[in-house]
């Protein structure tokens, strides 16, 4: 089976001032399947913006392979299977919203009454529709991040690269584009995001990597991070609307002395440490590694 997205020792070294190396990502793997959302997760500077963009043949690598259902990222084609949304979109502003998605359909060959059509649907889904005639230069950051996901999704690709998106949303705008990704994961579609926002990747994720320092430190699936690391209880009782927190080493022995005070217990609830701690702890793990 074809991997919807496949790297392979990939490296990136820029030069910096004064003739510097600069490794950018240091010989990184990573394979994600169809019908699923992955999550790229890293602080600021750690690589995902380098390897979103020799992903989309926006850069090349120094070394090392890449490619998208089956073709190799070189290859222009390999653009044809792919929604993509850079960090920091910027369109032609004269144009309306409406305009730039013709624009955008007619560079992928849709035909007329097809593009008419998803243009009017995605306008809809994502609340432009009554600013469709309006120039892109008066719109807000928002908007703006809300054309871009709309143009991603317009020629229906297998696999979506969406580099920050969700960028510039307010809370109503991130509730619809984790809605979105959750269809496309439903119809089979490839979903690999990039973000520092780990509650933007517990929400939607099936896996995550994390890199820090152009290098891969952990490839794990989520709900297994979210099933480790108790740190404590919730325990509740009929006879107070306010739980108790108990550590986990005392957990038993709270049980009983509840039961023997005629206390009964409706409720034990644990307390994760969820995907922020466990983010946290990897990057903590790599500054420790450094020498001084």
């Amino acid at each position: 089976m074809i991997n919807a997205i496949e790297i392979t020792e990939l490296m990136k070294t820029y030069r910096g001032k004064r003739m510097t190396r600069v490794e950018a990502l240091q010989g990184i793997s990573l394979k994600v399947c169809a019908g699923e959302v992955f999550g790229f997760l890293g602080p600021n500077g750690a690589g995902k913006s380098t390897t979103i963009k020799i992903l989309m043949g926006l850069i090349r690598s120094t070394s090392g392979t890449a490619s998208v259902s089956g073709l190799d990222v070189n290859r222009p084609e390999s653009r044809r299977f792919i929604g993509y949304l850079p960090e920091n979109p910027s369109f032609y502003d004269y144009l309306t919203a409406e305009e730039y998605l013709r624009f955008v359909g007619g560079c992928f060959g849709m035909p007329g009454s097809l593009l008419s059509r998803k243009t009017e649907e995605y306008l809809k889904l994502l609340d432009l529709w009554d600013a469709r005639k309006r120039p892109i230069r008066g719109f807000s950051k928002g908007m703006v991040q809300r054309l871009g996901l709309a143009q991603t999704l317009l020629h229906d690709p297998d696999v979506y690269i969406l580099d920050e998106p969700m960028s510039g949303l307010d809370p109503v705008g991130r509730a619809l584009v984790k809605e979105i990704m959750l269809d496309l994961k439903r119809r089979g579609k490839c979903v690999f995001f990039s973000t520092h926002i780990t509650a933007d990747v517990e929400a939607v994720c099936d896996r995550l990597a994390v890199i820090v320092g152009g290098v891969i430190r952990k490839v794990q699936r989520v709900d297994e991070i979210m099933a480790q690391g108790v740190e404590a209880y919730r325990v509740h009782c009929t006879d107070d609307d306010q739980a108790l927190r108990v550590e986990p080493a005392a957990l038993r022995e709270t049980l009983a002395k509840l039961e023997q005070g005629g206390r009964k217990v409706t409720l034990v609830e644990p307390i994760r440490a969820g995907l922020e701690r466990f983010f946290l702890d990897v990057v903590k793990e790599c500054a420790a590694e450094k020498p001084v």
